[in-house]
C-alpha cells in the first residue's frame, strides 16, 4: 500500500481522543479510526495521576485501533496546560558567503540567535515560529532564501514549556506502550483541523475551550502571533453548577450537556427541570434559567480573560475574520451569540474540515479538533521539511537540523 498512517493523541483534562489516519500519496487524508476515553488523571491540563493517564489512553488508542484495524505503534501528542508560556524574540546575524546569498543554513542559524533567550532552569522551549525576516532593512519576507543581502533579522514567536510536565506526558505515553513521534501545541494543532487559510490571512482568534484550559491563538497574515493558555474551562462550569445548585458532579455534568444555554437571552420559555434526589431524598427542580445564569458567569469570565489576552496581543483591530471557538466548551447552546456580544467580533463554531474519506462525519465534532489538526500538523509539517528544514531548537546539533520534527523531539528528550 502507498497509503502511510499518523496518529493524533490529545490527552485532555477530561478526555483523551485518538485519531488514527492514513495518508494518500496526494496528501489526502482518510480518517480510519477515533476513540475517546474519560480522563481523571490530569489538572488544567497537567498531568497530577500516571496511572489514570495511561489508562486512559491505552482505552482511548485501543478503540481507535478496533475501528481502524490497525494497530498503532507511534503517535503525536498535543501539549498544553496552564505551564505554557510564549514570548516574542528577535536574532540579527550577517551573510558572509561569496555572493552574499542566503541559504537555509543561514536560517537556521539566525533561528539558534533569536533562541539566546533567558528562561528559568526548569522549562524548554517547544515551537520556534518565525514571524517575519528582514533583509537588509526590507521588512515583510517570509522566506528568505535565495536572497541576496549582507544582514538578516527575524521575528520569531517561541512557545515554552515545563520540563517536568512533558516529561510526564512523555512518560504516560510510553507506558501506555506508544512511542511518542512528535509534541505539538494544541492551540496551533487545532488550528490546522478549524481554520482556513484566508482566516489566518486576514486575522482571526482561536478559542479552544477544553475541560481544564481554554487555549487562545491569535493569527495574522497566516503566521501565529500570539498564544495563550487560560486555566479556566469546562469543568469549571461543570463545579460552578455542582456547588451552586447543591448536586452530584455526574448530576451537574450532564445538566450542563443536555440542558445548558451559555447566553441566557436565547431562553424564550423557562422551563422546570428535575434531578434525582440524593440517597432517596425527594427529586429537586430548578428553572431552566438558574442554570443559564450560572453557566453564563462562568462563560463570560473565560470569554472576558479572552478579550484581555486579545488586546494583550496589540492585534485587535486587525482580526478582520473574528473568532473560532472550537473544543468541547464550544457544544454549549449560545456560545456564539455570547462571544460576539463579549469580543465584539463575529463568532462562529469550528469543527475539523479538510478530511477526504471515512469517519470524516464523526469526527465532525469540536471534540477532535485537537485529534484532527495533530494529523494535519504533522502532514504540513513534513510537506515544508520536504522543500526546507525542520526549524532547529537551541543544543540541537548541526547535522540534525535537516531533520524532520521526529528527530529533533526525540534528541529532546534525550537531553532530559
Amino acid at each position: 500500500m502507498s497509503e502511510r498512517i499518523l496518529v493524533g493523541l490529545d490527552i485532555g483534562t477530561t478526555k483523551v481522543c485518538a485519531v488514527v489516519a492514513s495518508i494518500t500519496d496526494n496528501n489526502n487524508i482518510n480518517i480510519l479510526g477515533i476513540g475517546k476515553a474519560p480522563s481523571d488523571g490530569l489538572n488544567r491540563g497537567v498531568i497530577v495521576n500516571i496511572d489514570k493517564t495511561v489508562s486512559a489512553i491505552k482505552s482511548a488508542v485501543q478503540q481507535a485501533e478496533l475501528a481502524s484495524g490497525i494497530q498503532v505503534r507511534a503517535v503525536n501528542v498535543g501539549i498544553a496546560g496552564d505551564h505554557i508560556r510564549s514570548l516574542r524574540s528577535k536574532g540579527v546575524i550577517t551573510i558572509n558567503n561569496r555572493d552574499n546569498e542566503i541559504k537555509m543554513e543561514d536560517v537556521n542559524r539566525l533561528l539558534l540567535d533569536c533562541q539566546n533567550i533567558a528562561l528559568p532552569s526548569d522549562y524548554r522551549i517547544l515551537h520556534v515560529i518565525p514571524q517575519e525576516f528582514i533583509v537588509d532593512g526590507q521588512d515583510g519576507i517570509s522566506d528568505p532564501v535565495g536572497m541576496s543581502g549582507m544582514r538578516m533579522e527575524a521575528e520569531v514567536h517561541i512557545i515554552t514549556g515545563l520540563v517536568s510536565a512533558v516529561k510526564n506526558l512523555h512518560r504516560c505515553v510510553e507506558r501506555a506502550g506508544y512511542e511518542v513521534v512528535d509534541m505539538i501545541l494544541e492551540p496551533l494543532a487545532s488550528s490546522q483541523a478549524v481554520l482556513d487559510d484566508e482566516e489566518k490571512e486576514a486575522g482571526v482568534v482561536l478559542v479552544d475551550i477544553g475541560g481544564g484550559t481554554t487555549d487562545v491563538a491569535i493569527f495574522l497574515d497566516d503566521t501565529i502571533r500570539h498564544s495563550a493558555v487560560v486555566a479556566i474551562a469546562g469543568q469549571k462550569v461543570t463545579d460552578d453548577i455542582r456547588i451552586g445548585l447543591s448536586v452530584l458532579e455526574d448530576q451537574a455534568e450532564k445538566l450542563k450537556r443536555e440542558h445548558g444555554i451559555a447566553f441566557s437571552d436565547m431562553i424564550y420559555e423557562d422551563s422546570i427541570l428535575t434531578i434525582p434526589g440524593i440517597a432517596g431524598r425527594p427529586p429537586k427542580e430548578i428553572k431552566k434559567s438558574v442554570l443559564s445564569k450560572i453557566i453564563q458567569a462562568r462563560m463570560e469570565e473565560i470569554l472576558e480573560i479572552v478579550a484581555i489576552e486579545i488586546k494583550r496581543s496589540g492585534y485587535a483591530s486587525q482580526l478582520s475574520a473574528g473568532v473560532v471557538i472550537t473544543g468541547g466548551g464550544s457544544l454549549l447552546k449560545g456560545v456564539p451569540q455570547l462571544a460576539n456580544e463579549i469580543l465584539g467580533m463575529d463568532a462562529k463554531i469550528g469543527v475539523p474540515s479538510g478530511l477526504t474519506d471515512g469517519l470524516v462525519n464523526e469526527v465532525k465534532n469540536p471534540i477532535y479538533s485537537t485529534g484532527v489538526g495533530l494529523v494535519k500538523h504533522v502532514l504540513k509539517s513534513e510537506s515544508k521539511q520536504s522543500n526546507a528544514t525542520a526549524i532547529p531548537t537551541k543544543g540541537a546539533k548541526t547535522e540534525d537540523l535537516m531533520e524532520k520534527i521526529a528527530g529533533r523531539m526525540k534528541a529532546w528528550f534525550k537531553e532530559f
